[in-house]
């Protein structure tokens, strides 16, 4: 079975459904195609700073989510070591609130997008298998080839299938590489409420840092990031026995308060992997997009999650490309010049934040080794929450821009 579509989104994260409804929002219709029989929500929580409200203002979707969580004031760092004490606020980004730092839930952000779409919109249990071009009347045709034996051609592809993109991998980008950690999150729940007040606290150990981040008053995300275990380690992949670990390895002489927040997990929100990341050198020289294909999101700018901007930058990502495709679709070539557009305006920018979050980390973390270690753990307790952290947060003042409605 063969069928045609203009626009084809693969994958139905955060980047694709944003990149839908943006498109939809300028009057192009788009197909999303989802390899998961349903919404995808791994990792129970994300945060999203200034830069990723005014992409959910510009698709029409902050408005849904903002009344229901609570902004983010400050972060508390404890070092466990010394038991030195820091303290940082988020950057005052404007005198709306509506702006601020918030975590929410995974699965609310993707239902508020999904709403937006026509039920149609959304194809599951999609999984792609490759990609082929063809020249027909001087313009390109993409056929996308599916388990299943069918096929759809499209004039644009556009790929937010993730780090292990299939998209990413047929336009030649490099896979991406491991930074070193893994990172353990889930969502934990007090049914008569946390305490915590809005304030992120965060316990930093050698080449370990943990984190406890409210969503709202009953509900935080915890995270344990660390340098890798040995593989039959990393192999555990059920909850309770990655939660057993947590608490009787990594967290070993973690505070009690932290302790007590992994035991009140929602199993169904625990997720352990390795972070990963892309080059930046491959978004500044290499292939991000050829004709009328491209990526968006973790597919074409994976990143460490220290500085908070990989969900932020894939709803960047979705105004910028649907206001290229808005500015380009009238001349004869609008498609393929408005590829090349969103390419130009966004690599720069997605390539220094997945610097800044790398170096971020790994300071953070504490370096490798016992003289490099000592060093950077000198410049992280002394420097760089006093002075370079909340630099690097700016990179959240950004605004993408505004969409004309059709």
């Amino acid at each position: 079975m063969e069928s045609f579509e203009e626009v084809v989104i693969v994958g139905g994260g955060i980047a694709g459904l944003a990149t839908a409804v943006a498109l939809k929002r300028v009057g192009v219709r788009s197909l999303v195609l989802e390899r998961s029989h349903e919404l995808r929500a791994t990792g129970g929580s994300i945060t999203l700073a200034a830069n990723a409200w005014r992409a959910l203002e510009a698709i029409g979707v902050a408005g849904k989510l903002v009344p229901l969580y609570s902004a983010l004031k400050k972060s508390h760092f404890t070092n466990l070591i010394t038991g030195d004490y820091q303290e940082v606020s988020f950057p005052n980004n404007g005198v709306r609130d509506e702006l601020g730092i918030r975590a929410v839930h995974r699965k609310v952000l993707l239902q508020a997008l999904a709403e937006e779409l026509p039920s149609d919109a959304v194809r599951f249990s999609s999984r792609l298998e490759s990609i082929k071009e063809q020249i027909i009347d001087r313009s390109s045709v993409y056929t996308l080839q599916f388990e299943d034996g069918s096929t759809i051609r499209a004039k644009v592809v556009i790929g937010c299938d993730g780090v292990h993109s299939v998209v990413a991998r047929w336009l030649g980008l490099t896979a991406p590489v491991r930074s070193g950690r893994s990172v353990v999150r889930a969502i934990a729940v007090f049914p008569n409420g946390h305490g915590f007040e809005g304030e992120v606290q965060q316990f930093l150990d050698v080449g370990k840092r943990a984190g406890i981040v409210p969503l709202n008053d009953k509900e935080v995300m915890w995270f344990m990031a660390h340098t890798s275990l040995p593989p039959e380690i990393e192999k555990v992949r059920d909850p309770e026995s990655i939660q057993k670990l947590v608490i009787e390895n990594l967290a070993k002489g973690f505070p009690q308060e932290y302790i007590d927040v992994v035991h009140y997990i929602d199993p169904t929100t625990i997720t352990w992997a390795p972070l990963m990341f892309r080059y930046p050198w491959d978004l500044l020289i290499g292939q991000t997009w050829r004709g009328c294909v491209t990526v968006a999101g973790d597919a074409m700018h994976p990143m460490t999650p220290d500085l908070g901007q990989g969900g932020c930058t894939a709803l960047e990502d979705a105004v910028v490309l649907a206001r290229h495709i808005a500015s380009s679709r009238s001349s004869s070539d609008g498609f393929e010049k408005a590829i090349e557009g969103y390419v130009k305006e966004r690599r720069v920018r997605v390539a220094g934040i997945i610097v800044g979050s790398y170096l971020s980390g790994w300071v953070q973390q504490g370096g490798v080794g016992w003289w490099q270690g000592s060093l950077v753990r000198f410049v992280r307790d002394h420097i760089f929450y006093r002075f370079v952290f909340q630099r690097l947060l700016k990179v959240s003042e950004f605004d993408c821009g505004r969409l004309t409605c059709e």
